[in-house]
């Protein structure tokens, strides 16, 4: 069963990302060192004991659908409101609305908790916060009056509406439409897939972030309008009242993810229990007409980083299970071992090596997305060129925490299998599951590719190379730090780190070039290994973080580990961004279909 690593959190947020400093310097009022441990030690409580013996009854139930309602796992409801009645939902959210409005680290942090006990469980709140930042940038006053407060409360749930069948990632070819009706509402139509939490019976409102154009709306993304239409329209005292013209038409049957419902949502068909007098779902514009997707942007920059953590967290979980397997189960003699009983099997070095790897990088992956977290929170609280620098750091960071910890979440989940030997294969002993739940994360919210071409195309170029400049310069200055630490356990730390930055420092360089010679297709093809190589460096400089210091015993020899094992791979990912490009384009025309 899923213990929390509130220690190991704990240590990533004060020593990686410096919120031992940020308390320090009186930066977050109201917030004490010991309120966050407080905070910490509960929801490692409450993620362990109500949230995790959710995961393998979702995962065989799913979530069946009839008559368009679908019925949510045994337990599900009732740990859901035991979870937003101890305040969970409202822990970050805007106070104004009832929220508490902590710090984005700190949402973060206990934010894996959930993910780590039951991943199809976190999902639906995960949207709902990425709902809440949405209506409350960019929302009429009229809209947050009515819908914030119980979205941030977590009395009802918020949806995000992006996919359609035809269009995937391309939003600028979708196809549903809003027609407005004179009174500042809207008639939505069309067909919505891949809808998280579209249908429940969780709570007794559900409120569907929509992307849909306007009948004069110009063609692609310039043309997209955001319009937030509820399950149920409120009444005059803001209770759920007539029943909208939206409809649950089937649930996705998934590799993994079972206790989460993955909806197609019909928009303004028609249907029988419908009951807005003429058909279309009544929905309410959010921000300017034609400016949806910048406001969409804002729920899917949210829920990136809380997905980047979905990988952490599912790591941790796959670890903590081959790690107590590899403890109980024998077999064979290890070197060393003495006696005639066969082995635990973690005494094995090969064994051993996984187990040590998958620790490794749900460390490195936890620190990026807490340093991503951190810049988000000072980009918030900073002014002027200093909330533009934390701003841009956050850009920076966004895509490395969604991708590379989704990345390492599927493989960290793949060694744990491997860790099980032929009983990982089977569905009874768990490991199989974090396996198929994992797999989802590198795709959903934007493919890691898309986030690798964000990377390279859009973030790279901030302030013309000055925002990843000063990042890696803060990576270098860590090498220097362990260099000069001097500590017994960091081993060649130092140097590993300092070639793994150099390494970045030339690929970021040379795709600068490639990108300002108009040589695009050479930088796409190096962006992905781009991405890993820039994970690689920041997650090493995260773990050497954590080892310095008298309290980084044990963490100084995980760096050591990371670093002479790991990221060594940087020269070889440098040299596929570099010298792949020509290679992959020569062979492209081996992909034609005769």
């Amino acid at each position: 069963m899923y213990r929390a690593p509130v220690a190991d959190i704990a240590h990533s947020l004060n020593r990686v990302a410096d919120l031992a400093g940020e308390l320090e310097a009186g930066r977050l009022p109201g917030l004490s060192a010991d309120l966050v441990d407080a905070v910490l030690e509960e929801a490692g409580r409450f993620a362990g004991e109500e949230i995790a013996p959710l995961n393998r009854v979702g995962d065989a139930h799913g979530t069946p659908l009839r008559d368009g309602a679908v019925t949510m796992p045994p337990g599900f409801k009732d740990v859901y409101h035991k979870w937003i009645d101890g305040g969970w939902n409202a822990i970050a959210g805007p106070e104004e609305f009832g929220g508490q409005g902590l710090p984005t680290m700190l949402a973060v942090a206990v934010g894996e908790m959930w993910q780590s006990a039951c991943m199809a469980f976190g999902l639906g709140p995960l949207l709902t916060i990425g709902a809440i930042e949405a209506l409350h940038h960019h929302g009429s006053d009229e809209l947050k009056a009515k819908f914030l407060g119980k979205l941030v409360s977590g009395e009802w749930m918020g949806t995000m509406n992006l996919t359609e069948p035809h269009a995937g990632s391309d939003l600028g070819t979708l196809k549903t439409r809003a027609e407005p009706v004179g009174d500042g509402a809207y008639r939505i139509f069309g067909q919505k897939i891949f809808i998280t939490y579209g249908e429940h019976d969780i709570t007794d409102n559900i409120c569907h972030l929509v992307l849909a154009r306007l009948p004069d709306a110009p063609p692609g993304t310039r043309g997209i309008s955001l319009f937030l239409v509820p399950k149920f329209l409120l009444n005059e005292d803001g209770s759920p009242g007539a029943r909208n013209d939206v409809l649950c038409a089937s649930v996705e049957h998934k590799l993994g993810i079972h206790g989460s419902p993955t909806c197609v949502m019909i928009y303004g068909d028609g249907f029988d229990g419908a009951d807005v007098g003429e058909p279309g779902a009544v929905g309410y514009l959010v921000g300017e007409e034609n400016r949806g997707l910048a406001c969409m942007f804002t729920m899917m920059n949210n829920a990136r980083l809380n997905v980047g953590v979905q990988g952490v967290a599912i790591g941790e979980a796959a670890y903590q299970h081959a790690l107590a397997y590899a403890h109980e189960r024998r077999q064979g003699k290890a070197p060393g071992h003495a006696g005639e009983a066969m082995s635990p099997i973690v005494d094995h070095p090969d064994v051993a090596r996984n187990l040590l790897t998958m620790k490794s990088l749900v460390g490195a992956a936890r620190g990026i997305c807490h340093l991503c977290a951190h810049a988000i929170d000072r980009a918030r609280d900073a002014e002027g060129d200093e909330a533009k620098r934390w701003a841009e750091r956050a850009g920076l960071l966004t895509p490395i925490a969604k991708a590379f910890s989704t990345d390492i979440g599927c493989e960290v989940a793949s060694l744990g299998v491997q860790v099980h030997g032929g009983m990982g294969f089977i569905e009874e002993t768990g490991a199989a599951q974090f396996m198929r739940d994992a797999r989802i994360n590198p795709i959903y919210e934007g493919t890691n590719g898309i986030q690798a071409i964000d990377l390279v195309t859009r973030k790279l170029p901030l302030s013309n190379g000055a925002a990843v400049g000063a990042f890696l310069d803060e990576l270098a200055e860590t090498a220097a730090a362990v260099r000069g630490a001097n500590e017994a356990g960091f081993g060649d730390t130092a140097d590993r780190l300092d070639e793994a930055i150099n390494d970045a420092r030339e690929a970021a360089a040379w795709l600068g070039k490639a990108l300002a010679d108009g040589d695009t297709k050479s930088a796409l093809a190096g962006a992905t290994p781009f991405t890993r190589l820039f994970g690689l460096a920041a997650g090493g400089a995260c773990l050497a973080r954590a080892g310095l210091g008298g309290d980084g015993a044990g963490r100084r020899e995980l760096a050591r580990f990371f670093a002479e094992n790991l990221l060594v791979e940087t020269g070889a990912l440098k040299r596929t961004v570099i010298e792949g490009g020509e290679a992959l384009q020569l062979a492209h025309k081996l992909l034609d279909v005769a």
